[in-house]
């Protein structure tokens, strides 16, 4: 922890925290008291008092308490928590303020003991006698450690204020492990849910758009092939629009692989992976042992892992071979893709290894990248099974 000077305005922030907090600790605390006869009010009571203690510490500390998502009644835990607090804060509140005033005020009192009045008789001669020099600068030494220890107690009484309140307004173990179980299970089925969706439209494009094109591709080639006594700006149209067809049917099936391969659900990850290193502009060592197959989102993460990482290996690493490893231990799927290229690759160097950084993460994988200027380049890559 950094110790915060006395003339910063940390210094002045943590002291006016302590001080600020007594009165309305005493405040919520009374209002809490008598509450307590009528425990319908006080439970419709109590989260406008944390809300009041939470705008205190994120205004003078910056510390953001999370709110507690739970029913407000006098059986829940965090209720009686909250309780607990405002109960409690006017005696912590009490002994930070004693502390900090009493250090400032020494302080003050040391720092400025030269422009103290001479006495005539000092009742002990050698404590209050200021007209000794000796005497004088002890007070004054005393005065400048004070000034010192100050904004450091200041701080401290603060951060054991943060540190109550964190564990009585603010959720328990308990609550956040709830919450992040929810949310892990809410990301998941955001995920699957898009998934099934990209299936979907890659079902609807290969059994709508792209049968339309096939045939509309087949019946050009058809009349280009029987029509032959058009005239040659007719003749020139229609080989133009068959060519147009077949490149659009080919963009098409682009697309439709790149979104979701159907091999993929039919035949696996072998066999999707397979068909995009066959098609890769360098020969790929593909080896793939897989005993059991993963859920169709893990499957689907891993094969655009490997497609993407193919693709920028012939975009940018200029490889004459690459090798991709895909194994299951276990309940984790492993890979791995290697490339004897130039090397150099980095995750914030472009948004294909970023992509897939973010695409590993969605899913709560793992991603390790070895790519040192002048190759080769390793990428490995850990997803949970399920």
């Amino acid at each position: 922890m950094k110790v915060p000077r006395p003339w910063s305005r940390r210094a002045w922030l943590d002291t006016a925290h302590v001080v600020i907090g007594l009165p309305i600790g005493v405040l919520l605390g009374g209002l809490t008291l008598v509450l307590a006869v009528a425990p319908p009010l006080l439970v419709r009571a109590v989260p406008s008092f944390t809300r009041v203690q939470r705008s205190r510490f994120d205004a003078f500390l910056g510390a953001h308490i999370p709110p507690v998502r739970s029913p407000s009644v006098l059986r829940s835990r965090a209720t009686w928590r909250q309780i607990a607090y405002h109960l409690l804060s006017p005696f912590v509140s009490l002994a930070g303020t004693f502390l900090v005033a009493v250090v400032w005020g020494g302080a003050v009192v040391g720092l400025l003991a030269f422009t103290a009045p001479k006495m005539q008789k000092p009742p002990l001669e050698f404590v209050f006698d200021l007209r000794n020099g000796r005497v004088l600068i002890l007070y004054m030494a005393i005065g400048l450690f004070l000034l010192l220890l100050a904004p450091v107690l200041a701080r401290g009484m603060a951060a054991m204020d943060l540190s109550v309140a964190r564990t009585l307004l603010g959720p328990s173990r308990s609550e956040l492990g709830q919450r992040i179980e929810t949310l892990t299970e809410s990301r998941a089925g955001v995920i699957d849910a898009a998934d099934a969706e990209r299936r979907r439209i890659e079902r609807d494009l290969h059994d709508g758009a792209q049968q339309r094109l096939v045939s509309l591709a087949m019946n050009l080639g058809l009349a280009r092939a029987t029509l032959t006594d058009l005239p040659d700006p007719a003749r020139e149209a229609l080989e133009h629009a068959h060519e147009e067809a077949k490149q659009a049917l080919k963009e098409l099936r682009d697309f439709v692989r790149g979104l979701h391969p159907a091999v993929l659900n039919d035949q696996g990850l072998d066999a999707a992976l397979s068909g995009v290193a066959a098609r890769a502009p360098f020969p790929v060592k593909l080896r793939v042992d897989i005993e059991r197959r993963a859920t169709p989102t893990i499957e689907a993460v891993a094969f655009f892992i490997v497609s993407e990482a193919l693709t920028n290996i012939a975009k940018h690493a200029a490889a004459t071979k690459a090798e991709v490893i895909v194994r299951r231990e276990r309940d984790r799927l492993h890979l791995l893709v290697h490339d004897d290229g130039c090397g150099g690759a980095t995750l914030d160097g472009g948004t294909g290894l970023r992509g897939l950084a973010q695409r590993i993460d969605s899913v709560d994988g793992a991603l390790r990248l070895s790519s040192p200027l002048g190759g080769p380049t390793t990428i490995e890559v850990n997803l949970p099974c399920e």
